[in-house]
């Protein structure tokens, strides 16, 4: 095995002394493996911070396309796996908390509506680096999102950190709660919180 791809799988399983040889010993530090994945992208999408830490330590780009189809960065993994720690890392070192990598793909909405209730520690850390609470990936805020999703407690902590309560959010609960009966309470739940938002129907 080349020291790349040992690179790349020490990064992957956060073995951060391996890592560190391996930089020493001249490993290219983002040079893609034959899967076309290099060691910060690995290190992002795991959560392992004092890896990711080394990586950047050592000159690997914050910025760099990731994903297997180069379709992502390294922030847009850790946040959408709610990695809060590596997100901080990756923020320190300058990476972009706009709309970014090839499918234009925004942070904040990765951790606001990625799994069951989304990443909540994670948000706050990109609004608390001054992320735009109401930034619009795919045509829908953060908070539109999560009422599609039905994540009542995500919607609760937007609005309690200002997001801009609108008329899609709503529409999209209505939409959805006729959709998926089974799930009418949960969405009725996100209707009310809008409302007492202050949107009308």
């Amino acid at each position: 095995m080349d020291g790349v791809e040992q690179l790349t799988r020490a990064a992957k399983d956060g073995e951060a002394a391996v890592v560190a040889r391996l930089l020493s010993a001249g490993a290219g530090v983002d040079t893609p493996n034959t899967a076309r994945r290099t060691a910060l992208d690995l290190a992002a999408r795991e959560g392992h911070a004092e890896t990711v830490r080394l990586l950047l330590a050592a000159g690997a780009d914050p910025q760099q396309q990731t994903g297997e189809y180069d379709e992502s960065t390294p922030l847009c993994q850790a946040a959408m796996h709610g990695h809060t720690e590596v997100v901080r890392v990756l923020l320190d070192a300058g990476a972009p908390i706009c709309a970014q990598g090839r499918m234009g793909h925004v942070p904040l909405v990765l951790a606001a509506t990625s799994g069951d209730q989304g990443h909540p520690q994670t948000v706050d850390l990109l609004l608390d680096h001054g992320t735009d609470i109401d930034a619009v990936m795919k045509d829908k805020t953060s908070l539109e999102w999560a009422a599609l999703f039905g994540q009542v407690p995500m919607v609760h902590h937007l609005l309690a950190r200002g997001a801009t309560p609108t008329g899609k959010a709503l529409r999209k609960a209505h939409e959805h709660a006729k959709r998926f009966p089974k799930a009418a309470e949960r969405y009725a739940l996100i209707i009310d919180a809008l409302h007492a938002a202050g949107v009308e129907d």
